[in-house]
């Protein structure tokens, strides 16, 4: 992060200093040990992991003010301390300095796949803009964005560790699907904690998504079998962005009473066992075990 503009330093650091699980760096290095890479090739795989973990942060602080979030991990966001200009900017230096790194090696599918997964995480929160309070949202179109917006960083995340590791074509490409279906799982719970979590523990504003008019699983589910009373009170929500002190509540209580929540939850144990089943072609190791551990993590942080 280093840089002789002060600025840049102090307001990145303000976000990584915040913590986090660093679940997309730690992807990589493991990665690349569950593929026997060698010393020099582990080594790499810590610089790539930096890289991967500026490529997040970037989106956060992009996220951040898009969303006009003032919490980001239980401290005040970024943007909310040192101004939108600030935060975008220095975004934009955190790309750039994830691509600094990933030519630093001279690999071209490390370039290629961390580019790729950078440009498709663009799309997906032009898509997530585009979608936002359209009630009629589908169940495909979620799975699109996220998949673009959140799922693409891990998928890249670990493909890169397998392509340092000197994995075979078809390795590489289950590392790339485990990720992609861990992602998917990972968003899923991660929208449902967005309302179900305790507001310390998530370290960001409950009902966020809400107040932003982001149509997630939960809502996408408790809108199918929507009564009339139902229907108009997302409407109101999402339609006329008449959004008071008691909608998160009423939001809650709709979602429970069609079991919105544990069916989204559901639909993250499918992705999650997706991904334990690409991790299949791994050979059998404590790396391959991890693996298996986190598909199972992050659906079960909410419970």
């Amino acid at each position: 992060m280093h840089s002789d503009v002060p600025l840049i330093p102090q307001l990145a650091g303000h976000l990584i200093a915040a913590g986090g699980k660093r679940l997309r760096p730690m992807l990589t290095i493991a990665a690349a040990h569950a593929c026997q890479a060698n010393d020099a090739q582990i080594i790499r795989s810590c610089e790539m992991a930096a890289c991967v973990e500026f490529i997040h942060t970037a989106t956060l602080l992009h996220d951040d003010v898009v969303d006009d979030s003032n919490m980001r991990r239980g401290r005040d966001s970024a943007n909310s301390i040192f101004g939108n200009e600030a935060a975008v900017l220095v975004g934009d230096f955190l790309f750039s300095r994830a691509f600094q790194l990933m030519v630093k090696g001279g690999s071209l599918d490390v370039l290629r796949i961390l580019s790729s997964a950078s440009a498709i995480i663009a799309e997906g929160e032009v898509m997530q803009l585009a979608a936002a309070h359209n009630i009629e949202t589908s169940y495909d179109t979620y799975i699109q964005v996220i998949t673009a917006k959140t799922a693409a960083l891990f998928a890249a995340a670990c493909e890169v560790g397998a392509v340092l590791g000197d994995a075979d074509t078809q390795t590489c490409q289950n590392m790339h699907n485990y990720g992609l279906n861990m992602g998917i799982a990972f968003q899923i719970a991660d929208d449902v904690l967005d309302y179900m979590a305790d507001e310390n523990d998530l370290g960001k504003s409950l009902g966020d998504d809400l107040r932003d008019g982001k149509i997630t699983l939960p809502i996408i589910y408790a809108l199918e079998n929507a009564t009339d009373e139902d229907r108009a009170f997302w409407y109101d929500i999402f339609i006329n962005k008449n959004v008071n002190d008691d909608s998160f509540a009423k939001a809650r209580e709709i979602c429970l009473k069609h079991d919105a929540y544990n069916k989204s939850l559901e639909t993250a144990k499918e992705y999650s066992a997706m991904a334990v089943e690409n991790l299949k072609t791994l050979d059998y190791s404590v790396y391959k075990s991890i693996f298996s551990d986190i598909a199972e993590y992050v659906i079960n942080i909410i419970t």
